[in-house]
Order: C-alpha cells, then structure tokens, then sequence
C-alpha cells in the first residue's frame, strides 16, 4: 500500500531534504574534516560521531526521498462536519465511557502520545467520514474492536505543532 501523504506534507519533507543537502551535510562534512585531522582513528571517538552524525543525515535523506517517491497523494474532500485531514473528533469509548480527543493526521505526522492520530490507523480508518453523532467500530484486529460514539468534529487544520515525523 502507498503512503497517504498531503501536498502540504510533501512540500515539508521537500524542505527538509534541501535543508539536510544545503546546510546539514556541509556541517557534517566539515565535523569529520576535524575530527579526522585530531590524529589516531582508531581512538578517535569525535571522528566516530561525526561519521555516525553525517550517515544519520544521509540516511534521512533517502527515508524522505522514498516516502515522496512512494506517496498517494490525498486531498480532505470531507465536509467541514465530517471526520478528516486536519480535523479534531472529540469520541466517547463505549467499553469505559472515556472521553478522548484526536486529530487525524497523514502517518508521516502521526504521534498518538500527542494525539495525532494517523488516517491509516484502524482508528482513524474507522472515524474518516462520519459525523458527530455518529457511532463507530474500530477493528484493531481480528479478535478486537470496540465501538465509540464520534461527539464532536472541529476544523483545526494541520499546525506547525503536527511535525513531520522523524523515524
């Protein structure tokens, strides 16, 4: 399955990846330059940093390469009431009677400690399109689901808060 990434996510990870080819990697390279000139490698811990720091970078570099690459993009053709992209739902578990609030985000800023709750999650699979009112079943596997009723749905939009994830 490809990626559900928004152009405003593409455009982010876009950015980093000039930021990291620009600016990071010249850092980096500098950092090994000098560590490599403090002598001995063998018992040069700067030098192991600084390598391990600039393959790090590299390394980010082609994770955000191949999520572009590999990417669907989506737009939220959802209705202002209707559960989306950039949309906070307010729900009450029926289980527990809990209240919880998410914001159903692209997996590339998904942070369920934060609240953001990715699109392709079975949560967020399960809330996408409905309105508040509405009850849902979340079917997080074969042998478990559990049903919530959807309480509110605010407009809140992507923020600079909803960062792209790092790994």
């Amino acid at each position: 399955m490809r990626n559900q990434l928004t152009r405003q996510d593409i455009a982010e990870m876009e950015a980093e990846i000039e930021h990291r080819r620009i600016d990071v990697r010249k850092e980096l390279l500098e950092d090994v330059k000098t560590a490599r000139a403090h002598g001995d490698l063998s018992e040069n811990f700067e030098y192991y940093a600084a390598k391990k720091a600039k393959n790090q970078n590299e390394s980010r570099i082609r994770y955000l390469e191949r999520m572009i690459r590999t990417a669907e993009v989506i737009d939220d053709k959802t209705a202002a009431d209707e559960a989306g992209v950039g949309k906070t739902v307010r729900i009450r578990v029926e289980e527990d009677g809990s209240e919880e609030q998410y914001k159903l985000v692209t997996t590339m800023r998904g942070d369920s400690l934060k609240g953001l709750i990715s699109i392709e999650s079975p949560l967020g699979k399960a809330l996408l399109g409905h309105r508040a009112g509405e009850r849902i079943t979340v079917r997080v596997s074969s042998d478990y689901s559990y049903d919530a009723q959807i309480l509110s749905v605010e407009n809140t939009g992507v923020t600079a808060d909803d960062k792209i994830r790092e790994f």
